[in-house]
């Protein structure tokens, strides 16, 4: 029995608004930023075409690959505490004898919806190393003896940026690992029990490995926006000799402060470029391990 696509007007009419919105304000200026990036333009005279003169720049541009670099650090020391407490709250908080699961859960999203501003300042009060909380706690409980100057220190301040991702981000990927894993037919489960599997063999041999598709996921997601890094970061400060500052904020330094738009335009396209190819090797290594 043949099916009968409906190709009335009307429904070209209803979704309209949304490639109309999206041609507007999302692809118009994609491809105007990519026709900056060929230009020289200060955002006050008119743009004068140069070519790939941009492009050449960003090759030589040693302190993009300094950001780059900065960026990759704060993202792998985030990136990596970030699921392995993910994962281990999920694995608790799925059991069936944990009480106030729900309120937990609730507990432990909350960071994910205050602002990474919010969260920046927040940090950047609590380590302050004159009026901070943790010198002082530091100091009352008989670590250190002198406050320590943790944004004078460019692993310190790294750290601290990647600390503000790990809490904001953590609570995100316990819910989609929870969902993973409720996903997983009971049966399976109930198989495992019959064969007398400890709560360990279950997590290692079942539920990791169904929880894959799952991971790929929380991995790309976090590359994307993990090497996007701006608003906690720039809250921050830029850390002694550039180490805190990330790529987007040398975009923003360049195209905003600098008002150097053309060039901002290349740095765009070029984070666009490491983005992609970050991701491609993700996806690529996930698979491997799945045919592995």
């Amino acid at each position: 029995m043949k099916s009968k696509v409906n190709k009335s007007v009307y429904g070209y009419l209803f979704i309209s608004p949304f490639f109309i919105a999206y041609t507007v304000m999302g692809l118009v200026p994609i491809l105007y930023t990519l026709y900056l990036s060929f230009t020289k333009w200060d955002g006050f005279t008119n743009p004068i075409y140069v070519g790939f003169a941009n492009y050449e720049r960003l090759l030589h541009d040693t302190f993009f690959y300094q950001t780059i670099g900065n960026t990759l650090i704060i993202w792998i020391f985030s990136i990596v505490p970030q699921l392995i407490i993910a994962l281990l709250l999920a694995l608790i908080l799925n059991e069936k004898f944990i009480k106030g699961k729900h309120f937990f859960r609730a507990v432990f999203y909350f960071p994910h919806i205050i602002t990474p501003i919010t969260l920046g300042v927040m940090f950047a009060l609590m380590f302050d190393w004159q009026t901070g909380s943790i010198n002082m706690l530091l100091m009352k409980i008989g670590v250190i003896h002198d406050p320590i100057h943790w944004f004078n220190n460019p692993w310190w301040s790294r750290i601290i940026a990647a600390s503000v991702i790990c809490w904001q981000y953590f609570g995100f990927n316990l819910i989609v690992f929870i969902a993973g894993m409720q996903s997983i037919p009971t049966e399976v489960f109930e198989a495992a029990e019959v064969d007398g599997a400890s709560k360990s063999q279950v997590a290692w041999r079942i539920t990791l490995p169904l929880l894959r598709p799952v991971f790929l996921f929380t991995l790309i997601t976090s590359v994307i926006g993990g090497l996007q890094l701006f608003d906690a970061p720039l809250m921050l400060g830029d850390g002694p000799g550039n180490s805190g500052r990330t790529m987007i904020m040398y975009l923003y330094e360049t195209a905003f402060k600098s008002f150097d738009y053309s060039y901002g335009a290349a740095i765009a396209y070029g984070i666009f470029i490491i983005i992609m190819i970050f991701t491609a090797i993700t996806a690529k290594a996930t698979k491997m391990t799945k045919e592995a």
